[in-house]
């Protein structure tokens, strides 16, 4: 008879095969899906780790400095990929374009300076509805500087989403929060010139090296002033910083993995959703119920996402379907 012990001691072992052979599978199948599909799928999974970041971070804005926050923050993301670099080697997270990632660093640190002095006075949902102008500023970069193809589609879906952020923002733009979220938008072309700069910088370095060389400078940048309003954090909120760590990276490694893939023009209409998981959030961690506005500008950004998602992939069949044929031909 086996012993009972044994037994119990190799349940842990099996369910840890089990669920690693689980994430194998689908990461097989995932890499047979389209490229627009799987930046797509990036892009969704960014959101949902940034939604659940952002709500850390704004509880803990709540009492500690925004500068302190965003410092530490990115110190935490610096750490925790820190065993990663030692294990592959520092030589193999040396980038190709440093100057780059520091000029990458300098922008994005602008933007959030910007947005992490808004943070703890805006809701989730409004927050997040806010930084919808982002994607409208990157389509528009990603024409101009990487001459990516932009197909009305994509205008009309940008422009329809557009619409619904403007439902949600135009009703907070008056009154005391008003000049905070104003200060939020302001954020949003930062971000999106960041986000170009990222898609630039995938074409000589790997996305975990941009990750981790986006810790360093954004660190490095927001020293001073996180030095200057220094608090000392208790140890439930060391926690919740190392927390934003390990979800920062993950979130920016979903996103470059998305930029390296996909256009990224294409995967910005799945960027809307991100307000369904804010909302959630927001809702559970703080008691932040979405306004009317909100409900409606979500509905519309929704319906556009939905129908770029659809067109886009159609317009990938077609083309496909086209190139067969045109291969069969004598």
């Amino acid at each position: 008879m086996q012993d009972d012990s044994t037994t119990r001691s190799s349940l842990p072992a099996s369910a840890g095969f089990a669920i690693f052979r689980r994430f194998s599978l689908a990461k097989r199948r995932a890499g047979r899906l389209d490229p627009l599909m799987q930046g797509l799928l990036w892009t969704i999974a960014a959101g949902m780790v940034f939604a659940v970041l952002n709500a850390c971070l704004r509880a803990t804005t709540l009492h500690l400095n925004a500068y302190q926050v965003q410092f530490l923050r990115y110190a935490m993301g610096m750490l925790v990929m820190l065993p990663l670099v030692l294990r592959a080697g520092v030589a193999a997270y040396i980038p190709h374009n440093i100057a780059g990632q520091f000029y990458r660093g300098a922008v994005h640190t602008v933007g959030l300076m910007l947005w992490f002095a808004a943070l703890p006075r805006i809701g989730l949902a409004d927050m997040t509805a806010i930084g919808f102008t982002g994607p409208i500023f990157i389509m528009l970069g990603a024409w101009l500087f990487f001459k990516e193809a932009m197909h009305w589609e994509r205008w009309l879906a940008a422009g329809i989403g557009f619409v619904g952020v403007l439902v949600v923002v135009a009703p907070k733009l008056t009154g005391q929060g008003g000049v905070y979220n104003l200060i939020m938008l302001a954020s949003a072309p930062m971000f999106a010139a960041s986000f170009l700069l990222t898609k630039a910088l995938t074409r000589t370095d790997r996305p975990e090296v941009i990750v981790f060389w986006q810790a360093i400078t954004v660190s490095i940048f927001s020293l001073p002033m996180a030095v200057l309003h220094w608090q000392q954090p208790n140890a439930a909120q060391w926690a919740v910083l190392a927390l934003t760590g390990v979800l920062g990276s993950l979130g920016h490694y979903c996103l470059t993995r998305s930029f390296q893939i996909a256009d990224i023009s294409a995967t910005q209409s799945v960027k809307f959703m991100d307000l369904v998981w804010s909302a959630c959030i927001g809702y559970l961690m703080f008691a932040d119920v979405p306004t009317q506005t909100t409900l409606v500008g979500g509905v519309i950004i929704c319906a556009s996402t939905v129908w770029i998602a659809r067109r886009e992939a159609n317009r990938k069949s077609t083309a496909n379907a086209a190139a067969v044929a045109a291969a069969s031909e004598p």
